[in-house]
This record gives C-alpha cells, sequence and structure tokens, in this order.
C-alpha cells in the first residue's frame, strides 16, 4: 500500500462513519488534528476527530452522505488531500438546538500529512462551519 492508499481508505472509513476501529490503521499513534472550525476548536487528535465525526454523523445527522469531487497527492510534502461535499439534515439529537430537519450541503478539504510508514501524522480540515450551522437552522 502506498501513503495515498491508505489516505484514501482513511478518507472513506472516516466519512462513511466505520469509525476508530475502522481508521485507526490508518493513523500514526498521537497524530493531530486541527481546524479553524468553531465546533471543532478544541479537537486535537485525529482520533477524537474521528469519533466526533461518527457520533456526529450516525446520530445528530444521521443518513448523512459524502461526495468526493477530487483528490491528490502531493509527493514532495506527503501530503494527501481531499475536496469534497458533506450532505446532512438535523433530525436527531445533538448541536445547539433540538433537531431542525434542516439540510446542509457543505462542501471541505482534508489535508492529510503522511509519516514515513505511509501513515498519518496529522489532519487539518478546512470547512466554513458557520455555513453547515446556518443552513441547519443553528444560527
Amino acid at each position: 500500500m502506498s501513503a495515498f492508499d491508505n489516505a484514501t481508505k482513511f478518507f472513506h472509513a472516516c466519512e462513511s462513519l466505520q469509525g476508530w476501529g475502522e481508521c485507526e490503521q490508518y493513523v500514526a499513534a498521537g497524530a493531530t488534528f486541527y481546524a479553524q472550525s468553531e465546533p471543532l476548536v478544541d479537537i486535537k487528535t485525529v482520533e477524537d476527530y474521528v469519533n466526533w465525526m461518527t457520533g456526529f454523523g450516525s446520530t445528530t445527522a444521521a443518513g448523512c452522505s459524502y461526495d468526493l469531487h477530487a483528490s491528490g497527492y502531493d509527493d514532495d510534502n506527503a501530503t494527501a488531500i481531499y475536496f469534497a461535499t458533506f450532505t446532512g439534515s438535523h433530525v436527531g439529537e445533538g448541536g445547539p438546538v433540538p433537531p431542525t430537519g434542516k439540510e446542509t450541503n457543505s462542501q471541505y478539504v482534508y489535508v492529510l500529512k503522511m509519516n514515513g510508514d505511509d501513515k498519518i501524522e496529522s489532519m487539518q480540515k478546512v470547512w466554513n462551519a458557520p455555513w453547515a450551522m446556518t443552513e441547519l437552522g443553528w444560527m
């Protein structure tokens, strides 16, 4: 397996809500997470992000989906990038208000830095959270 293959498998496992048990094999121990997005500001590890995503997608936005538009790998920087759209409705508990039934189609980017063992050593999510939160009726 190449670094890009592992990153791609991680992306799909995370986005299809397979949980940390499936994602862990593609991630280095202690891999860091960063996002300039209000709902994610306190999340510091990839493991915590995967757990957040699994909980959000299986409860708050049950039935959610994603559409991958583009992906690529930069060999010089050992970095995989994924551009996608998350689609989900606020149908379950979670979020700042009771379920609204409103839907978001929110674009985002994953930037996954790989280590010498072809595992993710850091992850950055680029996401306009206020856009998604407004569509969900949270703002």
